[in-house]
């Protein structure tokens, strides 16, 4: 057997990217995971890559701008080396407006972006139209075209097939090798407080509602906290719920069917389209609220990659590349607020 320079443990959507990344640089890798590819949160319906405002800018801010810029050029690498889509597409977000003081913030926000996103997106305030715009008690709306969408589940099938291409198998056991990446999720982040005796994160429940309807190549909304993503496949994702107590991870309940009336709500034309799935997982939320990514502290060897919470599958090219330069070449070009000890 080929000696092995680099152990990912976790195939969700940040341990796959990080042995995406590693492959492509030429390491032999192996990926572990004995619960299968997707089980986790990254087995979901959303799939919402959307940027925070732009305002305030910080190095979370920058680190996620630059990430959702590399978004098309990866998820086309990876489609191409695997053969199967992960119905990537950057195709904008639309939000409503509730009122006067949030017009005139929005508008200002357009000026925010033109400095800030490096003139390779916009953020604007447009009249809403009807069709497929959601509601807005102003009659306008905030549109960015930053935002893109996914399809959670179908990116992790590109991902495992991308491997396997290059002979990297997602396996269900396997003894560490090389240099050990541990991207294991809200369970990590227990085992982690409980080996530090401190608590470095948590897991963060989340339901959702999948829907046929065929919205075509039309944005996602954001209503109301509400992420509304119309997918490739015919479908639309609702979401999702943060619960933080919760006794059964992948148990769905009547706040699926709340989700759903809000969508309707807000976008009348989903009346009638049929709910063909609930969905249920838990996110893993970082203490500092950022990925947390860099070496375990007092493991020789060992990297932590975890903490994406909402904002995982938006995060994960750059963080991919991070994490393969200081695995692979001991350079650790990593924020200081994601760095695993702004969660100690």
């Amino acid at each position: 057997m080929a000696r092995i320079d680099v152990t990912v443990r976790g195939a969700g959507i940040f341990g796959l990217s990080v042995a995406w990344a590693c492959t492509r640089r030429g390491a032999r890798v192996q990926v572990v995971d004995p619960f299968g590819a997707g089980a986790g949160s990254s087995g979901g319906v959303v799939g919402a890559l959307a940027p925070h405002v732009p305002e305030n800018w910080n190095d979370k801010k920058a680190f996620q701008l630059d990430s959702l810029l590399m978004a098309e050029a990866f998820w086309s690498e990876v489609e191409a080396a695997g053969g199967v889509s992960a119905g990537y597409g950057r195709l904008g977000r639309l939000q409503p407006v509730a009122d006067d003081r949030a017009l005139g913030l929005a508008r200002a926000r357009t000026a925010g972006a033109q400095a800030l996103w490096q003139g390779r997106a916009v953020w604007e305030v447009i009249e809403a139209a009807g069709g497929w715009a959601p509601q807005s008690p102003t009659g306008w709306l905030i549109r960015d075209s930053l935002s893109a969408r996914l399809h959670p589940r179908r990116a992790v099938d590109a991902l495992v097939a991308a491997l396997a291409a290059r002979g990297v198998p997602v396996l269900a056991e396997a003894e560490d090798a090389g240099e050990v990446v541990w991207a294991t999720g809200w369970l990590g982040l227990r085992d982690l407080s409980e080996r530090l005796c401190k608590t470095v994160g948590a897991g963060v429940k989340g339901q959702a509602v999948l829907a046929r309807y065929d919205a075509g190549e039309v944005p996602q909304l954001f209503v109301d906290g509400l992420h509304i993503i119309p997918h490739a496949d015919g479908t639309v994702a609702v979401g999702s719920t943060s619960e933080r107590e919760f006794d059964d991870p992948a148990s769905v309940d009547g706040q699926c069917e709340a989700l759903w009336a809000r969508a309707v709500a807000a976008v009348p034309a989903l009346a009638d389209a049929p709910v063909i799935a609930r969905w249920a997982g838990v996110r893993p939320r970082a203490r500092s609220r950022a990925p947390m990514l860099g070496a375990w502290p007092d493991r020789p060897g060992h990297f932590i990659a975890n903490g994406g919470f909402k904002i995982g599958f938006g995060m994960a090219p750059k963080v991919a590349e991070v994490m393969a330069d200081l695995v692979l070449e001991g350079q650790a070009e990593i924020p200081e607020g994601f760095r695993v000890a702004a969660s100690l």
